[in-house]
């Protein structure tokens, strides 16, 4: 997938973020793109940035990842569209902070639904059509939570640890049988998009606090940046793309350390993380 113009690229979450990064990263590569979110007026905003970036056609759809019908239907809908996928990227993501004991089920059920279910779906609507294809690229959306964990975020780790797991599995059975198919997974680390921001929270969470924590000391990276890394790790058909420094830092960290980074993050994680609601 060295060369990306004319191939059709799906990307989900493509309202914001990243995911608008990536539409317009591989608009001027001159892709063909099929773009999705639940955030109607981002993506009417994405779709235009999109085609002004030089995509030669864009295609929109306002989509729920967790609704496993309405991803089959779209799915079909865009190969009958295009007559074939080439990139699918499941982007699409939210976070959910709080210590586990205090989360409630519905918050839950919300994150693992978008996080995790919405992959698999994404995954399993486009895969065949990625095989078909003969030369396909499946990008699923981890991240640096999904290589270590951090407190007050243990369904976000367990999420993304969740969909690297699958997507590792799925790249060696695309080796075994010989599929024309990359599969990349890729785990950013503090990216300046609005996930904090648009996050839940447990009833003992400061949302403000915590939000600003992310976006003044954690969000280091670009959106921009964030795409270029990953359309790179695209086209070098890498298997894991890590993005930015701290990803690179507390992966390394993590390895080196074994088990024993659970005792280090516990303990600056007790003086830099925002005081609970009591």
């Amino acid at each position: 997938m060295k060369n990306l113009a004319d191939k059709v690229v799906v990307i989900t979450g493509a309202g914001s973020g990243i995911g608008r990064a990536l539409a317009l990263n591989l608009a001027g590569k001159g892709a063909i793109l099929a773009l999705s979110d639940v955030d109607e007026a981002g993506l009417a905003e994405t779709v235009d940035r999109a085609k002004a970036a030089g995509a030669t056609e864009v295609r929109s759809d306002r989509l729920d990842v967790a609704d496993r019908a309405a991803m089959t239907t779209y799915a079909d809908a865009v190969a009958d569209q295009f007559g074939r996928v080439n990139v699918v990227i499941n982007n699409a993501g939210v976070a959910l902070a709080g210590d586990f004991v205090d989360l409630a089920y519905d918050d839950i059920d919300w994150i693992i639904g978008i996080n995790f279910w919405g992959v698999v779906h994404g995954t399993k609507a486009f895969l065949p059509h990625l095989i078909a294809s003969g030369e396909g690229h499946l990008v699923n959306l981890s991240s640096l939570f999904g290589l270590l964990s951090i407190p007050g975020q243990s369904m976000y780790n367990a999420s993304k640890y969740a969909v690297r797991g699958m997507t590792e599995a799925i790249r060696e059975e695309m080796l075994i049988a010989g599929h024309n198919v990359g599969v990349t997974s890729v785990h950013p680390g503090g990216i300046k998009t609005a996930i904090a921001r648009n996050a839940r929270v447990s009833a003992k969470e400061n949302k403000e606090a915590t939000a600003k924590l992310f976006d003044k000391k954690l969000a280091r990276m670009t959106p921009e940046k964030a795409a270029e890394i990953i359309v790179r790790g695209i086209e070098k058909n890498q298997a894991r793309v890590l993005v930015g420094l701290d990803a690179h830092a507390l992966h390394t960290f993590a390895k080196f350390t074994g088990s024993r980074y659970q005792d280090i993050v516990a303990q600056v994680s007790k003086k830099t993380l925002p005081a609970k609601i009591v």
